[in-house]
């Protein structure tokens, strides 16, 4: 018999989502015939897993769903979160204490009656859990997920930034080392390996193992620093000296733990160090980070080949007051990179916010992590371009805003002016197979041509609405003259015809020139 083909990348990470949302309601039914440990243990991390999958995507994809997905199980997942710590509790006292200490039976007694009432709790939550909606969502997420191709450039991005995230903690928990930095540190990497399990199945094969053992390190240091506080809150009735045993035991188990977390993840042969090799490096980060914002993009622009278009003509005008000396500093070839993001992201559509429009994909993407290859200044300028590409214009009394120093300021009128006139020739009938526009400027005023537009009223009024932030930021009227092609006016190309997201990286400007061309066959006159 024929061997079965492999099923496509995209099937399979659909196939394990679903696999991951239905292991929920199998332990679900194990979870109301008992609630013993195993069981809450085996739901609880079938919760978990669902909900670190969809933190993850929803920065990718701001489809509702998402949410969904995160908040069905909150109650579920925080009922048995709190059964879980005394289950555990328990069995750390059978574990650190003989059987013939009498402390052990009062610990024991303590924390099997304080189970009565968690236990209750996730019977009814268990109860409770909407299994239909759960059906639904795995339907709606098995579409969405597809967005994301597992150990491609998107997924890779995002196991970086799971990682980076774990790194940051790890820092901070070796600098501090308190119960609180070694539990967030304990998160992070949970984060970083379920995102790695599901979207990088390669990376998950190589590195299961010892990312198992980590989770299991840091987990075990997060129980001894819960029984540790418990001890201290069950004082009463129990004989002091006993009770510093115990600790003075803890202690010694927790510096145990520690230690062998320190060997692991220090030296050449540091586990970090391995799982760092294997992620996007150098300019690779670069290409990652501009997949992932294009994956937004694809995610939740509802017209693409709109915002296609109003790209192409915003690089078009920038380029055009560039080279025709009307606005030197868009010269900078990272300015230019900033514009091609934002105008890239200027149409994204975040549902269920109230605010208006432009102001909810701000506040989106103001709310992700700051992309790898940017700087988070450069970032929040980009956000801020995004926001005043329509509506108001920038003023001091928009708090946000005035947070930017005055150059970040001028760089969102400046680029935010051009994506405001470029959407304003779109509204007009603008199309790049038929436009053709050229620049040029005098110390009195700067003249944009464009060609393919009709003259009439209503295209004049919207145009002279679109042109006003970039005139003030030229600080001289803007004149726009509408018409049919004419071999007066020669349209100009974008040397780089792809339509991607380029990142800006690394300082220093470069000229524009080059990113332009007349129409082959013939001369651009002035």
């Amino acid at each position: 018999m024929a061997a079965r083909s492999p099923a496509p990348s995209g099937r399979r990470l659909r196939l394990g989502l679903r696999f991951r949302m239905g292991r929920v309601l199998k332990e679900l039914r194990r979870v109301r015939k008992s609630v013993d440990a195993d069981a809450v243990h085996d739901l609880r991390v079938a919760v978990r897993r669902c909900r670190s999958l969809a933190i993850v995507m929803e920065e990718v994809d701001g489809h509702r769903t998402w949410r969904a997905m995160k908040r069905l199980p909150r109650k579920l997942f925080r009922a048995l979160g709190a059964l879980r710590d005394l289950q555990v509790l328990e069995a750390w006292v059978k574990q650190l204490t003989s059987a013939d200490d009498p402390l052990r039976a009062k610990l024991i007694k303590v924390l099997k009656d304080r189970q009565a009432e968690p236990q209750h709790q996730v019977r009814r939550a268990v109860r409770q859990f909407d299994q239909r909606a759960w059906d639904r969502l795995a339907r709606t997420v098995s579409a969405r997920v597809r967005l994301v191709s597992p150990n491609g450039l998107t997924a890779q991005c995002l196991a970086l930034e799971r990682y980076e995230e774990f790194r940051r903690l790890h820092a901070r928990a070796m600098r501090t080392n308190t119960p609180v930095s070694w539990h967030a540190l304990r998160v992070g990497l949970k984060r970083f390996r379920y995102t790695v399990e599901i979207l990088l199945p390669e990376r998950s094969a190589e590195w299961d193992e010892s990312l198992g053992q980590i989770q299991g390190l840091l987990g075990e240091i997060h129980d001894l620093d819960v029984f540790r506080a418990r001890i201290t809150q069950e004082s009463d009735g129990i004989d002091a000296r006993a009770a510093g045993s115990l600790r003075h035991t803890i202690g010694t188990k927790r510096r145990a733990c520690l230690e062998q977390y320190r060997q692991r993840t220090r030296g050449e042969d540091s586990l970090l160090r391995e799982w760092r090799v294997g992620l996007p490096l150098g300019m690779a980060i670069t290409a990652a980070t501009a997949a992932r914002l294009r994956t937004t993009a694809r995610a939740m622009d509802p017209d693409p080949r709109q915002t296609a278009i109003i790209s192409r003509l915003a690089l078009l005008l920038f380029d055009g007051l560039a080279t025709s000396g009307a606005e030197p500093r868009f010269g900078d070839e990272i300015l230019r990179g900033f514009l091609s993001t934002a105008a890239q992201l200027h149409s994204i559509r975040v549902g269920g916010r109230q605010a208006a429009r432009h102001k909810a994909a701000r506040d989106f993407l103001r709310a992700l992590p700051v992309p790898l290859a940017c700087k988070p200044g450069d970032w929040d300028l980009i956000t801020h371009v995004v926001r005043y590409h329509r509506g108001a214009e920038p003023t001091p009394r928009h708090e946000q805003f005035a947070q930017l120093s005055p150059e970040h300021q001028e760089r969102v009128r400046g680029l935010a002016g051009v994506l405001r006139l470029a959407r304003g020739l779109r509204r007009c009938g603008v199309s790049l197979a038929a436009a053709a526009l050229y620049v040029d400027a005098t110390a009195a005023y700067v003249r944009v041509r464009v060609a393919g537009v009709r003259d009439t009223e209503e295209n004049a009024a919207r145009l002279a609405a679109a042109k006003h932030l970039l005139e003030r930021y030229l600080q001289r009227p803007l004149l726009i003259e509408l018409g049919k092609t004419t071999t007066s006016i020669y349209p100009l190309r974008l040397a780089h015809s792809s339509s991607r997201l380029r990142i800006p990286v690394g300082a220093g400007a470069g000229r524009v020139a080059q990113h332009i061309r007349p129409v082959a066959g013939k001369q651009r006159t002035g």
